[in-house]
């Protein structure tokens, strides 16, 4: 996806290598400029001047909101230009296979509903739970969660960053989750160097609630059974008790002091690690199997 005409990091037509090394090096007046932006205004600069974007998403609610405003900015854009609408973000989906089957539901509705080009992005080597069970074991998530982690997600969104030339990603993370995200800035940049921008971390989950409410926005239909953060359906439980207050509380309960699945953690760290572990692995099925 080609830098939009209006890119102040583009105007003297430079390549989109010297766009990024631009806005990187700009991203401190960047973020102080947008701390306090409304969502739109956040979006409406993102797509304005950040070249190889796009939205990675698993359908949350804030995803969805994030999905719903990119398509009134495209709309906007298009009338102003006299040209027929067309969504201006590309939609990347990482398929871990263990999705509820209302969140791959509404993935499909959202796309079509936007008009949202979206590139779906599975396991190494697997399309199935069946194929990825029968060269890793059942519940791998259970037995060495990291290594599950990198081949459902990491991995994945990793070769899609790869094959589609992404630089810049919206992500759908907000400071009233807490932990890790509760001092986030508007934009930041990874080791890999991908920006990930968060336009809605000043919003509460109550006001994405009412946007979705108020904007017809299509969501998943756990979040009417009292879900608020929804991911594996191994990893996800109804928030309860005296935690119920905290959106995330539901997301590994059973794992103490887990808050992310390793897509916002040290890509090369994590690799380096995941990968060894499944170097080991691979070594002990071939023994096993000469045995």
């Amino acid at each position: 996806m080609s830098a939009p005409s209006n890119s102040v990091y583009a105007a003297d037509g430079a390549d989109v290598a010297t766009q990024i090394k631009r806005i990187i090096a700009d991203i401190p007046a960047i973020n102080e400029k947008l701390q306090d932006a409304d969502p739109k205004e956040i979006l409406e600069w993102s797509v304005d001047n950040l070249p190889g974007l796009f939205q990675t998403t698993a359908f949350g609610i804030t995803g969805c909101v994030t999905l719903d405003i990119l398509s009134r900015i495209s709309t906007e854009k298009a009338a102003a230009k006299g040209e027929p609408a067309k969504h201006l973000v590309p939609l990347i989906f990482v398929d871990t296979l263990y999705h509820f089957p209302q969140t791959l539901e509404l993935s499909q509705r959202a796309a079509a509903h936007y008009s949202a080009p979206m590139h779906v992005y599975r396991p190494p080597g697997t399309d199935t739970v069946a194929e990825f069970e029968q060269r890793w074991g059942p519940s791998l998530w259970e037995r060495d969660e990291d290594t599950y982690d990198y081949l459902v997600k990491v991995e994945p969104a990793r070769r899609a960053y790869e094959e589609l030339g992404v630089r810049a990603v919206f992500t759908g993370r907000r400071r009233s989750q807490g932990a890790d995200r509760a001092a986030l800035p508007v934009i930041e940049v990874d080791e890999t160097g991908l920006i990930k921008i968060n336009p809605l971390l000043n919003w509460s989950f109550a006001q994405v609630n009412d946007y979705v409410k108020q904007n017809a926005v299509p969501y998943n239909e756990l979040l009417d059974m009292g879900y608020k953060s929804i991911g594996d359906w191994h990893s996800t439980a109804l928030p309860m008790g005296k935690d119920a207050v905290d959106e995330r509380s539901g997301r590994w309960s059973d794992k103490s002091g887990k808050t992310e699945c390793g897509l916002h953690k040290d890509y090369f760290k994590f690799k380096v690690i995941a990968e060894k572990k499944l170097r080991e692995a691979e070594l002990e099925r071939r023994d096993a199997a000469r045995a």
